[in-house]
């Protein structure tokens, strides 16, 4: 319901990857990033960057999902994080979590449904993405002290939903995911 969309491309040779794949350091295989605790994302998180691996964090601010929808800013997270590491190889084999898609140049990608829970390099990175979001959203908490970021993150709570009803929306807000809120001004 506020902030931004938060994308996480993670490059890895394969070969890394297997070796990866093993290393009792990572999460174990099945694990979701929402269902680990903040201090184990955190942990696996801060090992993943001292890896061998690539990747990138892109963010699409609340204002492009409000105005193109999350679907495109999603599209286009995938497509800036591909062109932040430089991938032009489109035989590369892409793996991606749930409904996304790469660009189509890319031929050789597979969407897995739960794939965070399935394949573990799609869930590094939605524990790279889940980490930077989380980070940025108790930065804005500073900011936007009267909603509580801080301990929901955006999400849509009951506690969240509570507070829009009295304050009203800010400049982080997502308006087409608060349609609820009658009143559009900041709080």
């Amino acid at each position: 319901m506020a902030g931004p969309v938060t994308v996480c491309v993670v490059v890895c040779e394969e070969n890394l990857y297997k070796k990866l794949k093993r290393n009792k350091s990572l999460p174990p295989l099945g694990k979701d990033s929402k269902k680990l605790s903040p201090e184990l994302r955190q942990k696996y998180a801060k090992y993943l960057k001292h890896t061998e691996i690539s990747y990138v964090v892109v963010n699409v601010s609340n204002r492009i999902i409000d105005k193109k929808g999350i679907s495109f800013a999603i599209r286009f997270a995938i497509e800036k994080g591909f062109e932040k590491l430089k991938i032009k190889n489109c035989e590369l084999k892409i793996l991606l979590d749930g409904g996304l898609k790469a660009p189509k140049k890319f031929i050789n990608q597979r969407t897995i449904i739960r794939g965070d829970e399935k394949e573990k390099i799609i869930a590094w990175a939605s524990i790279l993405a889940k980490v930077s979001r989380d980070t940025l959203m108790c930065r804005l908490a500073k900011k936007y002290p009267k909603y509580g970021l801080e301990i929901h993150k955006g999400y849509g709570t009951l506690r969240h939903r509570g507070v829009l009803k009295k304050v009203g929306l800010s400049d982080i807000h997502r308006k087409s995911f608060c349609r609820f809120v009658s009143n559009y001004t900041k709080g």
